[in-house]
C-alpha cells in the first residue's frame, strides 16, 4: 500500500488537530521510512520478482525488524512516547502511535503472506489484495480521498501556499502511485533503498503544508 497510509495520516487531522500533518504523515509512514535504512545496512532483504504480485515486482524475504507486528507495536508505542514527552498531549500522542500501527494493518490487507508476527516467527501472514490490481484500487484509491476530504474539511488555507502546496504534494502522491502501480520493475534493490530515502521530502512538505493552513473550529 501507498497512497493508503497517506489517506489515513490525512483523516487523522480530524481527530488530531493540533498535530501538524508532517508528523502524522511520519507516523503513519514510519515503517516505511525505517525500511530502507534497514536495506542499506543489509539487515532486511528484499528481492525483485516480477510477477511474484499483480501490483508489486517485490519479494519481502526478511524485514522483521520493521514489519513484523510484534515490531511495529513497539514502534508505535516508541513514536507515541516520544510524541507524548515533546507535546504533553496524551490523546495526540495515542493517535500518532495508532497510525505507527495503521500500517501494519492496512499492509496485511494489500500483502500475500510475507508478514511476520514477531522476530524469528515462522508464521507469515497476508490478505493479498496485491494480487488484483481491481482491488488494489478499490482499496487504496477511496482510503486516500476520504482522508484528503477530511483534511481539506478540517483545515482551511491560510495563503496561497497553504492552497497550492496542498494541491501540488496531492498531485506528486498520485503520480508516484502512478508510476508504483504501471512503470517498470526497479533495476535493483539499492535503487528501492535509496528512492525510499526520498518518503522524507514527503514529510517535509506536509510539514510546510500544513504551517500555511489552519484547523477549522
Amino acid at each position: 500500500m501507498f497512497i493508503g497510509h497517506f489517506g489515513v495520516a490525512f483523516g487523522a487531522k480530524r481527530a488530531a488537530p493540533r498535530v501538524s500533518l508532517g508528523t502524522l504523515f511520519l507516523a503513519a509512514q514510519f515503517v516505511d521510512l525505517l525500511w530502507p535504512v534497514l536495506l542499506l545496512l543489509g539487515v532486511e532483504r528484499v528481492r525483485i520478482a516480477p510477477g511474484i504480485t499483480r501490483v508489486t515486482p517485490l519479494d519481502f524475504e526478511h524485514y522483521p525488524i520493521s514489519h513484523s507486528l510484534l515490531a511495529v507495536l513497539g514502534w508505535a508505542v516508541l513514536v507515541g512516547g516520544a510524541h507524548f514527552l515533546l507535546r504533553r498531549e496524551r490523546r495526540a500522542a495515542l493517535i500518532v502511535a495508532a497510525l505507527v500501527l495503521s500500517h501494519w494493518v492496512l499492509d496485511l490487507l494489500m500483502h500475500r503472506p510475507d508478514l511476520p508476527l514477531a522476530p524469528g516467527a515462522t508464521v507469515l501472514v497476508g490478505f493479498g489484495a496485491w494480487n488484483s490490481l481491481p482491488l488494489t484500487l478499490l482499496i487504496e484509491v477511496p482510503l486516500f480521498l476520504a482522508g484528503l476530504w477530511v483534511y481539506a474539511r478540517a483545515t482551511v488555507a491560510k495563503d496561497g501556499q497553504g492552497k497550492w502546496a496542498l494541491r501540488g504534494l496531492v498531485a506528486f502522491l498520485l503520480v508516484v502511485h502512478l508510476a508504483n502501480l504501471f512503470g517498470p520493475p526497479p533495476p535493483d534493490v539499492a535503487a528501492i533503498a535509496w528512492a525510499g530515502q526520498l518518503q522524507w521530502l514527503l514529510v517535509l512538505w506536509a510539514y510546510w503544508v500544513d504551517r500555511h493552513r489552519s484547523t477549522v473550529q
